[in-house]
């Protein structure tokens, strides 16, 4: 049995202290930490109503010695960090100070700069390695799941992977004219930046939501999907050998679309100061403030997310295509741990991953990515903690 410390008290840290308190053969104590207490209160009484025990206390994430801290003060066996992308150095520098090991759901991102890249976290490896601890980057579903799925087929079904196309569809409806499924901040940066994918040995730049295709998702049916750049891009095309082209597809309906280039247009997607009335604000923080809160779509939201990997290649000498998916139903998120689907995707893969590091089945001192541990622990993990996958020949 292992300790573990949750950084981040949002709808994904729900998930996780969630499954974490409910699997005490596993983590025999359990901490959530965040900058708002009262959101860690609030989970922890859903949890304790549960029959469940969990520990909160507060923390601020950008501060690097308090944060080393709070994990000397609970002396956990691995951090999972699903606080905002902002926060992941200060994290992972505590970590190394406090010589923990790291687990995390999605790349760093600076808070000036709508940019998607491991850079500065690949650049860490060697103090990783010297300190003999595990970071283990992007345990979420995609990133996450996405890449394990990748691995999977490379071990099993393919002797060469020549295509990818990552496909995430949440058709889930909450009932409100506009809103976002994850931190409104994160989500609207990353649809309104430019797209990226990745053929023959080069990355290849789309204007927003230039590429439209309609993809017929099992237990959902078809749907507008628009190319996206998403971080796990950048990993997989150094791991998956063979590779001639990777993409990303991501489902949006159109009053979503339109909405979001209405407060485009407007100026309300900005990332910089401007001046309001003497005082400086972020256009896009004020948004976040008066859209509803991510976690409060939970007990509304009804539908179902088709996430997997369309994967073509050779076995044998023959071309193979198939596709790799998790179905997951809004409503069932709900009532076991209080979350929509989108939270819940991405909450139970960064429990996952931190059962992985904890138990020592992925352990490897440095910084590493998904795809580069052996697929087979992690697969089986998912069948039994809520996420069923399926593989589908496609002829």
């Amino acid at each position: 049995m292992s300790r573990v410390l949750i950084i981040g008290a949002g709808g994904v840290g729900g998930v996780v202290a969630h499954k974490c308190a409910m699997n005490p053969d596993i983590f025999s104590f359990v901490c959530l930490a965040s900058r708002s207490i009262d959101k860690c209160e609030k989970l922890q009484a859903q949890i304790k109503n549960k029959g469940y025990e969990l520990a909160i206390d507060k923390v601020d994430a950008d501060n690097i010695d308090e944060t080393a801290a709070l994990i000397a003060k609970y002396n956990p066996d691995v951090v999972i960090n699903v606080a905002l992308p902002y926060q992941d150095l200060t994290i992972m520098e505590a970590c190394l100070k406090a010589g923990v090991h790291y687990v995390d759901t999605a790349n760093y991102e600076h808070p000036d700069s709508a940019h998607f890249e491991y850079k500065l976290q690949w650049e860490k490896a060697q103090k990783f390695k010297d300190a003999g601890l595990t970071a283990l980057l992007g345990s979420g579903f995609d990133p996450g799941v996405t890449n394990v799925f990748c691995a999977y087929a490379q071990k099993h079904y393919f002797d060469e992977i020549h295509y990818i196309d990552i496909l995430d569809c949440n058709a889930g409806d909450h009932g409100y004219p506009f809103a976002t499924n994850f931190n409104p901040e994160i989500n609207l940066r990353e649809v309104s930046s430019k797209g990226r994918y990745w053929e023959e040995g080069k990355w290849i730049e789309t204007a927003p939501m230039e590429i439209m295709q309609v993809w017929d998702y099992p237990e959902v049916g078809p749907k507008d999907s628009y190319l996206l750049y998403h971080e796990e891009l950048e990993s997989l095309v150094q791991n998956i050998k063979g590779l001639k082209r990777i993409r990303f597809f991501m489902t949006f309906g159109q009053s979503y679309l339109t909405h979001m280039k209405c407060l485009e247009n407007v100026g309300m997607l900005r990332i910089d100061e401007v001046e309001h009335n003497g005082q400086k604000i972020v256009p896009i923080q004020l948004l976040k403030t008066l859209l509803p809160d991510p976690s409060s779509l939970a007990g509304r939201t009804k539908g179902k997310t088709n996430i997997g990997c369309l994967v073509e290649g050779v076995k044998d000498g023959k071309l193979r295509k198939i596709y790799i998916y998790n179905v997951c139903d809004h409503e069932a998120c709900y009532n076991e741990v209080s979350s929509q689907a989108v939270s819940y995707t991405t909450g139970v893969p960064a429990f996952i991953g931190g059962m992985m590091v904890a138990k020592g089945d992925w352990r490897r001192a440095g910084v590493w990515n998904m795809e580069q541990f052996d697929p087979d622990p992690f697969m089986a993990a998912l069948n039994e903690h809520g996420l069923p996958w399926v593989v589908k020949e496609i002829n």
